[in-house]
C-alpha cells in the first residue's frame, strides 16, 4: 500500500495564492515548488494528477512513431507546454515542431507559431479541457492541426482535426480505431494496436 506522498509538505508550506486578475504565462517560471507539469488555463494553475500506464503507452507510441516518420525539417516533443497568450501556458502531451523551433536548451515553452500538431491523451481527470476547452484554445492561437486520443477497451482511438484558419476553429476530419494513416501534417501511418510494444515499426 503506498502512502498520500512519499515526502512531507513544511508545516508552514503554503499553496501559491493567485493575484488579482490570475497568474500570467511567465509566472510558471518563477513560481516555487510547482509539481510537474503544471498548466495555466485562464490564469490558473491546473496540477497533473498521476498519469495512467494507458496514458503513458499512448504519448510513447505517439512520440517514437510520429518521431520516426518525421521529415527532415520537423521535430517532435513530449510534455512541453505551449505559450498560447499571457494568460493560457497549456502543456500538449505530444507537440510536432520545426526543427527551428529548439532556440536553446535553456527554453520553457514554445508559441503558437512554432507549433504544428498538439496533441491531447484524455484522461479522466482532463476530460472537459482536453475535449473543450484545450481544443478551443489552440485553434483560437492557430494551431493548425489537433488530435485528441481516448481510451477503448485498452487501445488509443485518435480524433483528428484541422484548423480551418477562416473561423479559427477545428474541423473533424476522421476518428481512427487500429490504425492511423495520415497524408498531413506530413505522410505517416501508426499501428494504434501496437501501444504495448516496446518498439514501434513502420
Amino acid at each position: 500500500m503506498s502512502a498520500a506522498r512519499d515526502y512531507e509538505l513544511p508545516e508552514d508550506y503554503e499553496w501559491p495564492r493567485p493575484p488579482a486578475g490570475g497568474w500570467l504565462a511567465d509566472d510558471l517560471d518563477t513560481l516555487p515548488n510547482l509539481p510537474p507539469h503544471t498548466e495555466l488555463i485562464d490564469g490558473s494553475l491546473v496540477f497533473m494528477r498521476p498519469q495512467t500506464t494507458f496514458h503513458m503507452r499512448t504519448m510513447r507510441l505517439l512520440e517514437n512513431s510520429l518521431l520516426d516518420q518525421a521529415p527532415e525539417h520537423l521535430d517532435v516533443f513530449r510534455e512541453f507546454s505551449v505559450e498560447l497568450d499571457v494568460r493560457n501556458r497549456p502543456e500538449p502531451d505530444v507537440l510536432v515542431v520545426p526543427t527551428g523551433a529548439d532556440t536553446g536548451p535553456k527554453r520553457t515553452f514554445l508559441r503558437p507559431v512554432d507549433v504544428v500538431l498538439a496533441v491531447e491523451v484524455v484522461s479522466d481527470e482532463s476530460r472537459d479541457r482536453d475535449r473543450e476547452v484545450k481544443p478551443r484554445k489552440y485553434a483560437a492561437a492557430g494551431v493548425p492541426h489537433f488530435w485528441r486520443v481516448e481510451e477503448n477497451e485498452g487501445l488509443p482511438v485518435v480524433y483528428v482535426y484541422e484548423l480551418d484558419p477562416a473561423l479559427k476553429a477545428y474541423v473533424p476530419t476522421g476518428i481512427h480505431h487500429r490504425t492511423l494513416k495520415l497524408d498531413v501534417p506530413y505522410p505517416l501511418e501508426i499501428d494504434l494496436t501496437a501501444i504495448d510494444r516496446r518498439r514501434t515499426s513502420r
